[in-house]
C-alpha cells in the first residue's frame, strides 16, 4: 500500500487565465493525478475578471488576497508576471513575511498591450509623453508597461495610475478619463472588439513561486503536468477558450478572442543570469528593494 508523503493536499493558487492555463488544462484534463498528485485549487480574484471588486493599492502588494492567502498559510504555490514574483521574493523576506522562492520561470508567456481610443490623437508611444496610463500597480501590467515604454521615453516621463479592473481601465479610456490603458487577454480582445487601437504589446513571463515547505519532487510532478498541458494548449487552443471568455462576463463571442496571442512553453528553471538581468532592471525602476541574491531569492529545487 502506497504511504501518503503527506498529511495535508498541496495547495496551488488559480486566479486569471492569463497566467494560469496551463495549470487549469493539466487539473482538468487529470495530469496532475497522473503523477500521483492530490492538490488543492484555491481560487483568488484576479484583475482580468469581470467580477472583481478588489481594488489594488500601489503602496503594498501584501495585503492583497492572493498574496494574503499565501501568508496565511492557505496556499503553497502560485504564478504571476515575473517582475511581481520577484518583487514579493524578494520583500517577503525583508517585511518578515511568509518566505517564497522563485521556483520556475513560468509556462505562460501571453501578450499584454497598450491601448488608446480609436479617436485618440496619440499614434505612437512617445506621444503617451506624462500622460498616465492605466495599469495594475506592481503587477504584470505595470511592468509590462515600462518595459515597452522605456524604449521610447525616460523614465520621469512614463506615468501610470491606477482605475481598478482591466474593464473599467478600457472603460476610462472609452469614457476619456484616460489615455491609455495596459490590458492582457482576453481584454486586448475586448478593446479590438470596441474598436480601441492598440498602440504597442508585447509577451510578457511569468514565474512560479512557492514556500519552502513545498518539496522539489512535488514541484517536480507539477511541473510535469503543466508542461503536458502545455503541449496540447500549443496544438490547439481553441478548446480551452471558454476560461477566458468567462472572465469578460458576456462582453467576449468564443470566435472573438485573438488566440495567437496565447504563447505557452514547460517551465524552466530560473537561471542566475536571468535573476540578475531581471532583478536590476526591477531595482533600476524602484520597484523593490536592493540586496538580495540568487541564492535566498531563487531555488530550482525541482531540478535537483
Amino acid at each position: 500500500m502506497a504511504i501518503q508523503e503527506a498529511t495535508t493536499k498541496p495547495q496551488v493558487a488559480i486566479m486569471n487565465a492569463v497566467h494560469d492555463l496551463p495549470v487549469l488544462v493539466a487539473r482538468d484534463k487529470g495530469y496532475y493525478k497522473d503523477e500521483g498528485l492530490d492538490l488543492e485549487f484555491v481560487t483568488t480574484p484576479g484583475m482580468a475578471q469581470v467580477t472583481t471588486s478588489h481594488f489594488v493599492k500601489f503602496d503594498s502588494v501584501f495585503d492583497r488576497p492572493l498574496d494574503s492567502v499565501y501568508n496565511e498559510g492557505g496556499i503553497d504555490q502560485y504564478r504571476m508576471c515575473e517582475w511581481g514574483i520577484m518583487k514579493r521574493a524578494v520583500e517577503a523576506r525583508s517585511q518578515g513575511l511568509r518566505e517564497r522562492k522563485i521556483v520556475a520561470l513560468g509556462a505562460s508567456m501571453s501578450m499584454f498591450a497598450v491601448v488608446v481610443a480609436r479617436d485618440s490623437k496619440i499614434y505612437e508611444p512617445e506621444m503617451l509623453k506624462d500622460k498616465p496610463i492605466a495599469v495594475t500597480p506592481n503587477n504584470g501590467s505595470e511592468f509590462t508597461t515600462l518595459k515597452m515604454m522605456e524604449g521610447f521615453l525616460e523614465p520621469a516621463h512614463v506615468k501610470r495610475t491606477n482605475i481598478g479592473s482591466m474593464l473599467k481601465r478600457l472603460e476610462a479610456v472609452r469614457d476619456g478619463k484616460v489615455a491609455a490603458a495596459s490590458v492582457m487577454e482576453p481584454w486586448i480582445s475586448v478593446a479590438q472588439k470596441w474598436g480601441m487601437r492598440i498602440l504597442i504589446e508585447s509577451h510578457s513571463t511569468r514565474s512560479e513561486a512557492a514556500g519552502d515547505d513545498l518539496d522539489g519532487k512535488t514541484l517536480a510532478k507539477m511541473f510535469r503536468a503543466q508542461a503536458r498541458a502545455v503541449d496540447l494548449i500549443e496544438k490547439d487552443p481553441s478548446p480551452f477558450i471558454h476560461y477566458f471568455v468567462r472572465e469578460t462576463g458576456g462582453l467576449l463571442e468564443p470566435s472573438e478572442l485573438q488566440t495567437w496571442r496565447l504563447l505557452h512553453a514547460a517551465p524552466q528553471p530560473y537561471t542566475r543570469e536571468r535573476f540578475d538581468d531581471t532583478y536590476n532592471w526591477t531595482v533600476k525602476w524602484n520597484m523593490t528593494v536592493p540586496g538580495a541574491t540568487y541564492e535566498n531569492t531563487v531555488d530550482n529545487r525541482a531540478w535537483q
